[in-house]
């Protein structure tokens, strides 16, 4: 009976042994072959997908990311089908390449994927101040202006010429027009709360092919 005690408890010791220091999200990813790239200031997750040539989705679905989520400094991504790490910082060597930015200083009131008034939220809410500059995330082209857009008021949408589109909404005045060619920075609109805005708010949406992609993944 004792020997048979002792058995238990050591197996038990082993089994938990084999274990120390790996997530179940770990154990999942052993067979899978890939590296783990450490996050530096000014990265995204579609930069890193750029670095490593690797599909963006293929990147968030190995890493679990909930919509809400935003990667942060020395954060540890696990990137799929890779072999060679990628060390400090790395430019993406490709004309095409451009980072976005934040169209707007301010606090995120609405995330990707969130509900309210019984309407998916298909990009981000920046709470923000009347009359503040509203900037290009990315250079592109004006694809579309809208004084009235229903829900959205004022709105602006900039084609960036490589399959994405930004979207600017609950603009109080459109500063740009159809067809005009906009640099990232520059001025496009003032912040105001047109649409179903009830204070000074921009709406930001991000689409790739003109399906609505979580913005968080792309902004710094």
């Amino acid at each position: 009976m004792r020997q048979l005690l002792l058995l238990i408890i050591l197996s038990i010791c082993l089994g938990g042994c084999a274990t120390v220091g790996r997530s179940p999200s770990d154990i999942g990813r052993a067979s899978i072959p890939g590296v783990y790239h450490e996050v530096i200031k000014g990265q995204t997750l579609w930069h890193i997908s750029k670095i490593y040539d690797i599909d963006l989705r293929k990147i968030i679905n190995a890493n679990r990311l909930p919509d809400a989520s935003k990667i942060e400094v020395g954060q540890l991504i696990f990137v799929p089908d890779t072999r060679e790490k990628v060390t400090g910082p790395v430019c993406v060597k490709s004309a095409k390449f451009e980072n976005f930015i934040w169209p707007v200083k301010g606090r995120v009131v609405s995330y990707f994927g969130s509900m309210k008034k019984m309407a998916r939220n298909n990009g981000i809410d920046i709470e923000t101040r009347d009359g503040v500059g509203i900037v290009a995330s990315r250079s592109g082209k004006v694809a579309y202006t809208n004084d009235n857009m229903k829900g959205y008021g004022k709105t602006i949408i900039i084609d960036h010429l490589d399959g994405f589109q930004t979207v600017y909404a609950h603009n109080a005045k459109n500063l740009v027009g159809l067809d005009e060619r906009v640099a990232r920075g520059q001025v496009i609109a003032k912040a105001g709360k047109t649409g179903r805005a009830d204070k000074p708010t921009l709406h930001f949406e991000i689409r790739k092919k003109h399906k609505s992609q979580n913005p968080f993944y792309y902004l710094p």
